[in-house]
């Protein structure tokens, strides 16, 4: 398959050539990726961005203008196009247009979509029926979109750009620029309090596709390296959350897009001996990267491979389906079905 180089030919040539002389240190058992969804022929074009929205994922293709998003249900069925009157403007590398969707913390709406658009982020409700300029005017070109579950950033949208500029970004839409690494930064996560991962609990972690390198940024900017030259082209990083699965909502799980074929998912449950750790999916490379601490160094290992490049990923997590332990959304409830609602009728009933 031809690959789709969004950063210039010769850093592209560099991290291949870093793929032969380095390769992680081993591999753990094997992740097991089905496909979730295909898009095609709604939308043409691979998926770029996917996002969890509460009552449906919403994805990007890469392209521009009118009809870049689509959605699924929450098994992946009725793919349809997603806001088709907005027009997401060009000028993302390659028409890459990342998107997130917000989690009713900090003073974000809930479940509303957010979309890179160059140095801009459109915002677009729920619905998919209204939109506006939630951010502009940028250093440089949007190249993630992350929302602080954790709370040591307060809960704000988290963005990373193509210049290496990171910011942080509140409810009212006014960046702060956190901190700059100087070069094409994409993948982020806030890791987990309680993780361990290397003393940086609670910072933001990113990755930079060209150099390989993994950051730390605390939340008063202080970037930190954790890990250099990882190759391949580390292009996602999301964090294993240490109570993964325990919603018992199959919604939960590891979803990557597939580019350009279509979206994978694998379970929750493959991923209990990794609680904690940073999961990192290389662009070149198409492998799933474990980054584990070991109490002296962090630890890279193959824990599985996409058949095709990997683009945007996240996990599906107890907080991120409900988020700051609120009362479940009503498409959460249908999905745990009738069972589980009668149980929760018959344990209101011995309350009282």
């Amino acid at each position: 398959m031809m690959k789709r180089f969004r950063t210039p030919t010769t850093v592209g040539a560099f991290v291949l050539a870093m793929a032969f002389a380095i390769q992680p240190s081993g591999s753990d058992a094997s992740v097991t990726l089905n496909v979730f969804t295909d898009p095609h022929p709604t939308v043409g074009g691979g998926t770029i961005g996917f996002t969890y929205a509460g009552n449906k994922f919403v994805g990007s293709v890469q392209a521009d203008g009118n009809n870049v998003l689509y959605s699924t249900d929450l098994n992946g069925g009725n793919v349809q196009v997603f806001a088709p009157t907005v027009s997401i403007p060009g000028g993302s590398p390659s028409s890459e247009h990342f998107v997130s969707s917000s989690l009713g913390l900090g003073g974000f709406p809930n479940r509303d979509v957010y979309v890179a658009a160059g140095n801009s982020i459109i915002h677009i409700d729920n619905a998919g029926t209204t939109s506006n300029t939630f951010v502009s005017g940028l250093a440089s070109a949007v190249r993630g979109i992350t929302f602080d579950t954790v709370g040591t950033f307060s809960n704000d949208m988290l963005v990373t750009t193509i210049g290496g500029q990171i910011y942080r970004i509140d409810s009212l839409g006014s960046p702060t620029l956190l901190a700059s690494v100087g070069e094409d930064t994409e993948g982020l996560d806030v890791a987990p309090l309680g993780a361990g991962f290397g003393g940086k609990d609670g910072q933001l972690i990113v990755a930079s596709e060209g150099s390989g390198n993994i950051r730390a940024i605390s939340n008063t900017g202080v970037a930190t390296t954790l890990i250099t030259g990882i190759p391949g082209g580390p292009e996602e990083l999301t964090f294993v959350p240490l109570n993964l699965g325990a919603s018992g909502n199959p919604v939960e799980g590891f979803y990557g897009s597939n580019y350009t074929e279509n979206v994978l998912k694998a379970d929750a449950s493959q991923f209990t001996g990794f609680l904690g750790d940073a999961i990192v999916t290389t662009e070149f490379g198409h492998q799933m990267l474990r980054l584990h601490w070991n109490g002296a160094a962090f630890d890279v290992t193959t824990i599985g491979s996409f058949p095709s490049q990997p683009e945007d990923g996240l996990f599906v997590t107890a907080a991120i389906i409900n988020p700051g332990g609120t009362v479940p959304e009503p498409s959460t409830l249908l999905m745990l079905g009738s069972g589980l609602a009668g149980l929760a009728y018959w344990r209101r009933r011995r309350v009282a």
